[in-house]
C-alpha cells in the first residue's frame, strides 16, 4: 500500500501496516514520538499522523497504555499485571489488569520465571499480588510472555480463608474468616458459587470484585476439609501465610531421578566414627561430629573436630526446578503435627539424610583447636561418610551421666567423651566471646495420636544441646572465613546491635528497676549479661530478660558483612543445615567454588543479586516463623474451648495502649485483657515502664506481674483467647503529670473484678 501524501510537502506518513509492523518489532516502549521519529515525520504531518493513530485504535489494531502505544491483542513491554498462579512446574503466571477480552480476545499469559542465578528479579511476588512488570513476548508460543518484576506494586486481599456457614433456606452461604484481624468482617457466597463446601468447612475463596452494598462476595476456590480435624491449625497457617506446599511435578521428577554419587572426587572418610546428636523425633539427620586429641607435643590439649554436613549441593543444582522451588520456599516449616519441607524426601529424608551404617555425601570441615578452645587452622574436605551411629540429645546425656545403653556403650570411651574433651575446650573460647546470654525456655507441644494437644513442656537443655551448638558455630564461622579469604560472594547471617530508640526505651525500663544503662561508650553483649546476672533470682529475672529480648533487632541474611551481636561474632554464616535452609545451600556452592570440588558450585552473581536473594529468603524466614507461631496459637485455643469459666494462673508478657497479654504458666496460652476490663478505674499506657496504671488508684499490671486470670472466651480458628483478669494489681502513686491525678495509692473497692466493672459502665468486648 502507497503511502498517503500529507499536508506538508516533502513528507510521507507511514501505512497502517508500516506503523503495524514496527509496533510488532520494537524494542521497549512506543510512543508517537517514537513513530514519527522512526519514519521520518515532523510539523504538520504529526497532525495527520495522530489522526491516523487514532483510526488504528478505532478500529480495534493499536492498543493504548498511558503514553506508549502497542499492537492490538499484543502487551507493551511496561504493564500492570495480576499474579493468577502456577503452572505445574511451580512457576507463576499473571495477566494483564488492563484487557478487554471482549475486544482483544483471551489475555495473553505472563510466564514469571525465577532467575537461575540464585536471585529473584525486582521482588518475590506470590499469587494474588499485583506488579509493575517489564514483558517480552515468546517467540515459541502465541500469547505467550516471559515478565520480570519491576517492582510489586500491592499484595492484594483478593483471597480469604475461613468457616464455611451454609444458608440452608436460599442456598449459598457465608465465610466467616479466621484471621484475628478480620473478625465481623463476613463473605456471602451466592448460591452455586459453594462449590461442594459443607458447613463447618474449611475454605478459600476468591473475594470478588463486588460493588453492591452490603457484603461483599467471594466464591469457593478449595474445599479444605473440616475445620475439626486434627490438621487444621497448620492446614490453616499454610494456607494464610501462602506457604508453597505442593511440589511441581517437575522438581519431584528430579529428587526421584537422583542417585548417590560414589567416590569419584571425594575423600573417603566413611571409616572415622562421626555420629548424628538431635532430637528424639528427627527425620533427617543432616549433620555429624567427631572429635580427637591432637599431637600432644605440638598441640597439647587440643583436639582435631570434624564436622560433616550432608552434601545437598550435589543433588540440587543450580537452575534446576529442585533450586528454583527452595529458592521460593526459603526453609524447611516445622509444625507440630506435620514438616512443609525446603526440599522433597527423596532428598531431605532419604539421600541427605546421615543415617547410620549407609553411605553419603558430605560436604565436611576438618578444625583444629587448642586447649582453650581456639581454632588454629581449618579446612574443607568433600567426602564419602558413614554415619556410626544416630543418637538422641537425652541418649548421649545419659551416656556420658554413667547410664550407656546398648548403642552408646561401644562408643562411649572412644567417641564421646573425646566428643565432651573438645565441648570443655570450646565452652572457654565461649566463654572468653560472651555471647549474648537471655534465659527464656522454649516450650514444646506434645500431641496426641489425633493430632490434639496432649501437653506443653519445656525439654531440659542439656550439655549434649550446647556441644552440637557449639561446634556448628564454630563450622559456620569458618566457612564465612574461606569464603571471605577466596573472595567469593556469600550470605552473611547478620545480626545487627540494638537500635538508639530500642536502646533508649530499655534504658527506661531499666531506670525504673534501678538499673543504669550507659548513654556512651559501645554496646556489647557483655553489657546486657552483666545487667542478667544482676537480676538473676530476683522478682525482675524473667521481665528484664523479655524486655531485653525485645531490644534486639531481627538477624537476618545478607551479603553485606555487620557481623553477629547476638553471638559477638564479626563474621558468621549458616552452613551447617542445607536441607532445611536456602542460605546454607549457598554457601555450601560457594565453598564447592573455591576449593574447586566441582562443577556444581556457585555460579557467577552479582552483589545487587545476593542481596535480593538474601531479602527473599530473610521474608520466607519471618513468614515461617509467623505461621509456625499461629498454628502453636491455634493448637491451644482448641486445647482451651471447653474450659471457658475456668482459673488460671499467669504472667504479663506483653503490654499495650488496648491492654495487657497475658502468658499461662505451664501450657504457655498467651491470651488478652481488654485496657476496659482492668478494673473500675482509667488506665493508661506508661511505655516507660511497660505498665497500665490506674489514673486514679495508681493500681499497676506490668510487663512480668504474676496474675490470676479467668478465660471468657477462645477462639479456636483465631487462635485467640480472651481473660479476666481476677487479681489486685500492685499500687504507685500517679504522676500528676503524666497520669490523671486522683485517690494516690488507696486501692479501689474489694470485691469481683467483674462487679466493679459493671458499677463503673464498662463491660465491653474487645
Amino acid at each position: 500500500m502507497a503511502r498517503q501524501k500529507t499536508p506538508d510537502p516533502g513528507y510521507t506518513i507511514p501505512s497502517r501496516a508500516e506503523i503495524l509492523a514496527f509496533l510488532a518489532g520494537a524494542p521497549g516502549t512506543v510512543g508517537k514520538r517514537d513513530i514519527a521519529r522512526h519514519f521520518g515525520i515532523g510539523g504538520g504531518a504529526r497532525v495527520a499522523l495522530k489522526r491516523l493513530l487514532k483510526d488504528l485504535e478505532a478500529d480495534g489494531l493499536l492498543s493504548r497504555s498511558a503514553k506508549t502505544l502497542h499492537q492490538a491483542g499484543a502487551l507493551p513491554t511496561m504493564v500492570v499485571a495480576h499474579v493468577t498462579g502456577r503452572d505445574r512446574d511451580g512457576e507463576l503466571f499473571a495477566a494483564p489488569v488492563e484487557w478487554d477480552e471482549a475486544r482483544q480476545g483471551p489475555p495473553p499469559r505472563i510466564l514469571l520465571p525465577v532467575p537461575k542465578r540464585q536471585k529473584l528479579a525486582g521482588a518475590a511476588p506470590t499469587v494474588g499480588d499485583q506488579a509493575l512488570l517489564r514483558v517480552e513476548r515468546d517467540r515459541t508460543e502465541v500469547g505467550l510472555y516471559t515478565g520480570r518484576v519491576v517492582k510489586l506494586l500491592t499484595r492484594t486481599k483478593d483471597r480469604a480463608l475461613g468457616i464455611f456457614r451454609e444458608d440452608k433456606t436460599r442456598g449459598g452461604g457465608r465465610l466467616l474468616p479466621i484471621d484475628k484481624k478480620a473478625r465481623g468482617l463476613e463473605l456471602a457466597i451466592r448460591p452455586g458459587d459453594e462449590q461442594d463446601a459443607e458447613d463447618g468447612d474449611l475454605i478459600s475463596v476468591d473475594v470478588l470484585q463486588d460493588t453492591r452494598l452490603g457484603l461483599r462476595a467471594a466464591r469457593v476456590r478449595e474445599v479444605l476439609g473440616s475445620v475439626k480435624s486434627e490438621k487444621a491449625a497448620s492446614l490453616i497457617a499454610i494456607h494464610q501465610h501462602d506457604i508453597p506446599h505442593v511440589f511441581p511435578a517437575v522438581a519431584l521428577q528430579e529428587a526421584e531421578a537422583a542417585r548417590e554419587p560414589g567416590l569419584s572426587g571425594r575423600e573417603d572418610w566413611r571409616d572415622i566414627p562421626l555420629l548424628t546428636i538431635d532430637p528424639a523425633d528427627a527425620k533427617d539427620h543432616d549433620d555429624a561430629v567427631h572429635a580427637e586429641p591432637d599431637d600432644p607435643n605440638e598441640n597439647p590439649g587440643g583436639f582435631v573436630l570434624r564436622i560433616a554436613i550432608a552434601d545437598v549441593a550435589a543433588f540440587v543444582l543450580p537452575g534446576s526446578a529442585l533450586d528454583r522451588e527452595a529458592l521460593i520456599r526459603g526453609n524447611s516449616v516445622y509444625f507440630p503435627d506435620r514438616v512443609v519441607p525446603m526440599l522433597p524426601e527423596r532428598i531431605s529424608n532419604d539421600l541427605c539424610s546421615l543415617k547410620p551404617g549407609v553411605a553419603r555425601a558430605a560436604l565436611a570441615l576438618r578444625v583444629t583447636i587448642d586447649a582453650q578452645g581456639r581454632s588454629k587452622g581449618h579446612s574443607f574436605h568433600r567426602v564419602l561418610m558413614r554415619s556410626a551411629a544416630k543418637l538422641a540429645y537425652p541418649q548421649a546425656q545419659a551416656a556420658i551421666d554413667g547410664r550407656p545403653d546398648d548403642t552408646t556403650g561401644p562408643l562411649l570411651e572412644p567417641v564421646l567423651k573425646p566428643l565432651w574433651d573438645a565441648y570443655a575446650a570450646l565452652k572457654l573460647s565461649r566463654a572468653r566471646r560472651a555471647p549474648l546470654d537471655l534465659d527464656l525456655p522454649e516450650r514444646k507441644l506434645v500431641l496426641n495420636l489425633d493430632g490434639t494437644l496432649k501437653d506443653v513442656i519445656v525439654p531440659e537443655r542439656l550439655d549434649a544441646h550446647r556441644l552440637i551448638e557449639e561446634f556448628m558455630i564454630l563450622a559456620n564461622v569458618c566457612a564465612a572465613e574461606t569464603l571471605e579469604k577466596a573472595k567469593v560472594p556469600l550470605l552473611y547471617r547478620v545480626h545487627d546491635e540494638p537500635g538508639l530508640e530500642k536502646l533508649e526505651s530499655l534504658r527506661e525500663f531499666l531506670g525504673t528497676i534501678g538499673i543504669d544503662l550507659p548513654k556512651a561508650g559501645a554496646i556489647r553483649p557483655e553489657l546486657f549479661n552483666r545487667i542478667l546476672a544482676r537480676v538473676r533470682g530476683t522478682a525482675n529475672e524473667i521481665l528484664t530478660n523479655e524486655v531485653i529480648l525485645r531490644s534486639q533487632a531481627q538477624a537476618e541474611y545478607s551479603p553485606d558483612n555487620y557481623g553477629h551481636f547476638g553471638l559477638n561474632l564479626r563474621r558468621y554464616a549458616h552452613f551447617t543445615s542445607p536441607i532445611r535452609r536456602y542460605a546454607d545451600l549457598i554457601v555450601h556452592r560457594g565453598l564447592i567454588r573455591a576449593n574447586d570440588f566441582g562443577r556444581d558450585g556457585l555460579p557467577d552473581t552479582t552483589l545487587d543479586q545476593m542481596r535480593e536473594t538474601g531479602a527473599a529468603i530473610s521474608a520466607a524466614e519471618r513468614r515461617a516463623m509467623a505461621a509456625e507461631r499461629d498454628t502453636v496459637d491455634r493448637l491451644i485455643a482448641f486445647h482451651l474451648a471447653d474450659k471457658v469459666g475456668t482459673s488460671f494462673s499467669g504472667r504479663i508478657a506483653g503490654v499495650a495502649r488496648s491492654g495487657v497479654f497475658v502468658r499461662l504458666d505451664g501450657i504457655g496460652a498467651d491470651g488478652f485483657v481488654p485496657a476496659a476490663t482492668l478494673g473500675a478505674d482509667y488506665f493508661q499506657f506508661d511505655e516507660k515502664s511497660h505498665a497500665m496504671i490506674g489514673s486514679r488508684s495508681g493500681e499497676t499490671f506490668r510487663l512480668g506481674d504474676s496474675v490470676k486470670v479467668r478465660l471468657v472466651e477462645a477462639q479456636p480458628v483465631a487462635g485467640a483467647l480472651r481473660f479476666e483478669i481476677l487479681s489486685q494489681g500492685s499500687y504507685t502513686t500517679p504522676s500528676r503529670g503524666r497520669l490523671r491525678p486522683g485517690r494516690g495509692g488507696r486501692p479501689p473497692p474489694r470485691g469481683n473484678r467483674q462487679d466493679r466493672r459493671n458499677r463503673n459502665g464498662s463491660n465491653h468486648d474487645d
